[in-house]
């Protein structure tokens, strides 16, 4: 999203302020750091004034280094009825994405594991939004299972898909990352398959 100071006089050179400012935030990410606006300005060798007239906030700051932090949806605007089809869009577009900006999801679960729980929740990567997207997928299953279990069912499937998922196929099973991202997807199925055939994840501790 654009402010109103970017649309008046000089666009062209606050495109570019703005794009630096962004790369900036990337760069400091795939170093394991969380960026401020001040970090992610001095980086840049932009003022920090002139940093906050584009964001005007750490987390404008992330959602724009980071578009998927403010992505609500990974279906499309007209999104298949069966939930086969929408959780193969949701998987294949998650997964896309992790392997797309790799260097940084390592650094988030790097971080993750490293910080305390306030800390962890500050992280602009980890904070669940993988499952709102997975639980949209599953809608259709609204008849067939409880909304506990499909929550639970999500939760399944993300641990399937995610940075964590990617690092240890390819680190540890030593698979490339075209066949890590196919087996994902086939894990995310097989799931919902399990599940559709009688076999539903927990909803309580036993």
């Amino acid at each position: 999203m654009s402010t109103g100071y970017e649309l008046n006089g000089r666009i062209a050179q606050k495109r570019r302020t703005k794009e630096a400012l962004v790369s900036a935030a990337r760069d400091l990410v795939a170093q394991g750091v969380t960026p401020t606006v001040e970090a992610a300005a001095e980086a840049a060798m932009v003022s920090r004034t002139t940093a906050y007239r584009y964001f005007p906030s750490q987390r404008a700051l992330l959602a724009a280094a980071h578009p998927e932090t403010a992505t609500e949806t990974m279906l499309p605007d007209d999104p298949p009825s069966d939930v086969e089809t929408r959780l193969d869009l949701v998987v294949k577009a998650v997964t896309k994405m992790i392997v797309d900006t790799e260097p940084q999801q390592r650094t988030m679960l790097r971080l993750s594991l490293e910080a305390d729980a306030a800390e962890r929740a500050a992280l602009p990567l980890r904070q669940g939004r993988m499952i709102k997207w997975i639980e949209q997928a599953l809608e259709p299953l609204q008849g067939e299972m409880s909304a506990a279990a499909r929550h639970n069912l999500a939760l399944a499937i993300r641990a399937t898909i995610g940075i964590e998922a990617l690092a240890w196929l390819t680190d540890v099973g030593g698979l490339s990352r075209r066949q890590a991202t196919e087996l994902m997807q086939w894990s995310a199925q097989a799931l919902v398959a399990a599940a559709r055939a009688g076999s539903p994840p927990l909803t309580r501790a036993r």
